[in-house]
């Protein structure tokens, strides 16, 4: 289907939605699974270990990356025997061999990666590669790093299309699709199911409301990153401190995203990104997800 199509069927679903409540029917159930980067497991264990830990503290899944020196057998063995899912790949190199650099050697590293992923992605199972999409810096336009990212990143639709794996842009600090609406625009461009959203919804607040952007991106967003920021410790201790703060105790504002995630029928993962731990942290974000998603 093309995205012009799906956007149009979701959008008529989405109009019908106010009538619907109106009429007394019941709003969709909630069907959120929450997960973790692996990266945030501590501990001497071996993996079949940390996936079993997961697995008891409540988790759905575990996120990988790649490329990477994980053994993609030992993760589906571990998968398998604990019954984790791994929903998600996150591609390691975007940052250092991002799509948008002005050497096209660097560009064909990127897109070397990115296909190491979608095919490690296919291997344990995973739906989506998390992909950071451009970069712009004083020596990378940001018209430049538009055109350059897109041309790049088509080059792998096919691919993606073959393993049945969605490229999920995130919304980063990369100084690049600054307001939802231009994000929203840059997948439309595409025309491809195959390209979606990584929603990171501690990641707006420093310049705008999550809620604006779930409504505006709609269903092109595939996944949830669950962090937390403070306007407040920003404002008295720096930008960055902003991030110094546990999901629920923020300025995320997570019964409002969750009225709009409701309103879009988003139905899917939701992964923590925050400073991970041993097995009592881990319990704690468990605890802390399971209340801000209202599961």
């Amino acid at each position: 289907m093309k995205r012009r199509e799906f956007l149009a069927a979701s959008g008529a679903s989405l109009l019908l939605a106010p009538f619907a409540r109106a009429a007394g029917a019941e709003p969709p159930r909630r069907d959120i699974k929450k997960a973790v980067k692996l990266g945030m497991v501590a501990g001497d264990l071996s993996l079949e270990e940390k996936f079993r830990l997961l697995k008891e503290l409540g988790f759905d899944g575990v996120e990988i990356d790649s490329p990477s020196d994980l053994d993609l057998d030992e993760v589906a063995a571990a998968r398998d025997k604990s019954g984790l899912a791994v929903p998600g790949v996150v591609d390691s190199a975007h940052w250092r061999r991002p799509f948008s650099d002005p050497d096209a050697g660097v560009r064909a590293e990127g897109c070397a990666a990115l296909e190491t992923a979608l095919r490690a992605a296919e291997r344990v199972g995973a739906s989506t590669v998390l992909v950071v999409p451009a970069v712009v810096s004083a020596a990378v336009p940001y018209d430049a790093a538009y055109t350059r990212s897109q041309a790049e990143i088509r080059q792998l639709l096919p691919l993606a299309q073959e393993l049945g794996v969605k490229i999920a842009f995130e919304n980063v600090w990369n100084h690049f699709l600054l307001s939802p609406l231009e994000a929203a625009r840059y997948v439309d461009e595409f025309e491809s199911d195959c390209v979606g959203w990584y929603f990171d919804v501690g990641n707006v607040v420093n310049t705008g409301w999550p809620e604006q952007w779930i409504r505006i991106l709609g269903r092109r967003i595939l996944k949830l990153d669950v962090k937390e920021f403070s306007r407040k410790k920003r404002d008295d201790e720096g930008l960055w401190r902003g991030f110094d703060v546990e999901i629920g105790e923020g300025d995320c504002g997570w019964p409002t995203d969750m009225a709009a995630l409701d309103e879009i029928g988003f139905q899917g993962w939701a992964t923590a990104e925050v400073g991970g731990g041993n097995r009592a942290r881990l319990e704690d974000i468990a605890a802390r997800m399971d209340r801000v998603l209202a599961l």
